[in-house]
C-alpha cells in the first residue's frame, strides 16, 4: 500500500515538474510521519524514501532509537520548537526548518553543531500558525547569518487550511518572492493536497503526509 502511494505521489510531481518546466530531482520530498511509528519509516526508507518531517520532539525522541542506524535518513523538524528544547533537536535533527526568533538561533546555534536550518514565515492572520512576520525577517536573517553553526538555506510556510488547492498559490509566491528578496534559494512549501501548486511556484521542498501514510492516529 505504501509503495503504491509512494508512486503515485511521485508521479504528481513529475506532472507538476514537467508542467512547469523543471526537474523532479530537484523537489525533496519531506515524508511527515509524525504519530506513525518508527515502523513505518523504516518501510519507508526501505522504499527508497529518505527525508522525514517530524514536528514534536519528545515523540521522535521515542521512535529516534528505533530509526538512528538509517544511515542515508535525514530527518527534519517541522513542528513549532521552543528555545529550551533547541539543544535535544540539533541531536536529533538534520535540518531545522522553523527557526522563528534570533533567540531561537541563538540556542540552536550554541549546539555547536553545523546545521542547514529554514526560517518559518507566517503569511496568515491564523492564530493557530506560527512563524515570523515578513516585517522580522530583516532581523533574524540577520541573527542567523552571524551564527557560525547555522547554515541559512530557505524559507518554509503553511498557509491555511482550503479545500481548494488554488487558494495556496498567493501564500506560495508571496515567499518565493521574500525569498528572493534575501537571497535564499530553497522553499519549503506545499503538502498532500496543494504539491502541484508549490511546484509550479518554486517549491524545493514538500512536507506530505496524508498522501503517503493516509489519515493521522494515533497507535
Amino acid at each position: 500500500m505504501l509503495g503504491e502511494r509512494l508512486e503515485a505521489v511521485r508521479e504528481r510531481i513529475g506532472r507538476a515538474a514537467r508542467r512547469a518546466g523543471r526537474r523532479p530531482g530537484e523537489i525533496t520530498l519531506v515524508a511527515i510521519t509524525k504519530v506513525f511509528p518508527a515502523s513505518v519509516i523504516r518501510e519507508a526508507y526501505d522504499l527508497g524514501l529518505r527525508d522525514f518531517g517530524e514536528n514534536y520532539i519528545q515523540e521522535f525522541e521515542g521512535k529516534f532509537p528505533e530509526v538512528a542506524e538509517l544511515a542515508e535518513a535525514r530527518f527534519h523538524f517541522v513542528g513549532h520548537l521552543q528555545s529550551n528544547k533547541a539543544r535535544r533537536a540539533t541531536e536529533l535533527f538534520h535540518v531545522i526548518q522553523t527557526v522563528d526568533t534570533p533567540k531561537l538561533a541563538r540556542r540552536l546555534n550554541e549546539s555547536g553543531r553545523k546545521l542547514p536550518v529554514m526560517i518559518e514565515v507566517k503569511l496568515s492572520e491564523e492564530g493557530s500558525k506560527s512563524g515570523a512576520s515578513p516585517e522580522e525577517l530583516g532581523a533574524l536573517v540577520d541573527a542567523l547569518r552571524s551564527c557560525e553553526h547555522l547554515d541559512l538555506t530557505g524559507l518554509m510556510t503553511m498557509p491555511p487550511w482550503s479545500d481548494n488547492a488554488e487558494d495556496s498559490r498567493p501564500y506560495f509566491i508571496r515567499l518565493r518572492g521574500l525569498a528572493e528578496q534575501l537571497g535564499l534559494g530553497k522553499l519549503s512549501m506545499g503538502m498532500s493536497h496543494d504539491l502541484e501548486i508549490a511546484i509550479e511556484e518554486g517549491a524545493t521542498h514538500l512536507r506530505v503526509g496524508t498522501a503517503l501514510f493516509g489519515s493521522r492516529r494515533r497507535a
